[in-house]
């Protein structure tokens, strides 16, 4: 019994070393192409299309209620003890450090990380990236690495406008709704907002950007099982990429807070 529960034990362990580094040996082959093969710059482009510009609408979205449901609930905190000319710069402490960059990368994940797996995925269950190997043709020059690039790029820029529409959400509550003074909402901010702070946020983007770009095509190009697999893989993308974000977050917090 002792001898079986131990062998699980190591079974299990071999297991998820094989995975970390396929995981591991995969990213290396993307940096090995960026850094030695010609960047597809069409191919980047048009993954920041799909990635960034069609994303705009739902992350503006995410933002701005955010704000909105943000400054609501610090009013009703701050309002006990008096503090209401804070909320503005409580809103703008909180969009900018952490819910703008984490909102971002999750949503992107969702919508984008899911559709990259997806895409790759269909690819590999109906031979077309064999087709481009038979071509002569590095796959992660082609494919991969256009996402990657795409996704880091593009990911502080929606990020940026989440955290703008996420203080332009708050003050509409805090004035129009909760009829509070427009000119505490604004100097709150500019007294306690430092670029420091957006510099953060931005960062922790582009490395949410590349996780979810990474976690995407590396499930994408180890899809097996035919159509079955593909919405396995596309599953699993997401969660795995969210789950990421959330624990490189914390990581990152505290690295920033160091620097």
């Amino acid at each position: 019994m002792i001898i079986q529960f131990i062998d699980s034990i190591g079974s299990y362990t071999l297991f998820i070393c094989s995975i970390l580094g396929r995981f591991s040996i995969f990213f290396w082959q993307a940096i090995i192409a960026l850094c030695r093969t010609r960047l597809k710059l069409s191919k980047t482009i048009t993954q920041m299309n799909r990635i960034g510009v069609e994303s705009f609408n739902i992350i503006v979205l995410t933002g701005g209620f955010t704000g909105m449901v943000f400054a609501l609930q610090s009013y009703i905190g701050f309002q006990r003890v008096g503090g209401e000319q804070f909320i503005g710069a409580v809103v703008a402490l909180g969009m900018t450090r952490e819910l703008g960059p984490v909102l971002t990368g999750l949503m992107v994940t969702g919508r984008a990380g899911s559709a990259i797996t997806a895409e790759i995925g269909t690819m590999r269950i109906t031979e077309q990236l064999d087709a481009l190997k038979t071509l002569r043709l590095n796959i992660f020059q082609y494919l991969v690495v256009p996402r990657m690039v795409a996704s880091t790029i593009v990911l502080p820029c929606l990020t940026a406008f989440s955290m703008i529409f996420g203080i332009i959400g708050g003050y509409i509550v805090c004035v129009h709704v909760l009829e509070l003074s427009p000119e505490d909402y604004r100097k709150s901010i500019e007294g306690y907002l430092e670029f420091e702070d957006i510099r953060g946020g931005l960062i922790k983007s582009a490395v949410f950007g590349l996780i979810l770009s990474w976690v995407g095509t590396y499930k994408g190009y180890y899809t097996s099982g035919g159509a079955r697999g593909v919405g396995i893989a596309t599953t699993q993308s997401v969660v795995l990429s969210s789950i990421m974000i959330l624990i490189a977050n914390y990581f990152l917090t505290k690295l920033l807070e160091r620097l």
